[in-house]
């Protein structure tokens, strides 16, 4: 069986990281979603939990789908679920720096290979960061989120 898993920090999940999860998943018998606490970008809009929970309802289609959440290495997630790679969108070439990087660390700290998906025009302006601040001042999200995470992003926002 082929496991993927593909990491993010998910906050808020919107429909390019969705499109690569379907894309994955018709790619790989299972796909694990790790949403990550990321030291390194500012606090998040939504805890843990809560993105796990958003994610769990914007997969629920997907039946090879799981979600997790973690606070570890990447290289260690895949490592216990049994991905034979990690799964990564781009969305533009500017991603493609910084996600090298990171996919070359990673097989150097534990041989997984990284696969990257591009996404596609529609979603490739799309960034979790862009749509926090559109939401806080009282744009429509809609048309880049899952419904469920639409329905999130008001509450937070109300």
């Amino acid at each position: 069986m082929t496991v993927a898993l593909v990491p993010g920090s998910f906050d808020p999940f919107h429909n390019g990281h969705l499109e690569v999860v379907e894309r994955a998943a018709r790619l790989f018998d299972e796909v694990v979603v790790a949403v990550l606490r990321n030291p390194q970008k500012a606090e998040p809009l939504f805890s843990l939990p809560e993105r796990e929970e958003m994610l769990r309802e914007a997969v629920v289609h997907i039946p090879n789908v799981r979600i997790t959440s973690v606070s570890t290495l990447v290289v260690e997630v895949a490592r216990d679920v049994g991905a034979s790679a990690i799964v990564k969108g781009l969305r533009a070439v500017s991603d493609f720096e910084n996600e090298l990087q990171m996919a070359q660390m990673n097989r150097q700290l534990s041989g997984i290979e990284t696969l990257f998906i591009p996404t596609s025009s529609t979603s490739s302006f799309v960034a979790s960061r862009l749509l926090r601040e559109v939401a806080r001042y009282g744009g429509d999200v809609s048309a880049f989120v899952p419904k469920t995470v639409a329905k999130r992003l008001q509450e937070k926002f109300a």
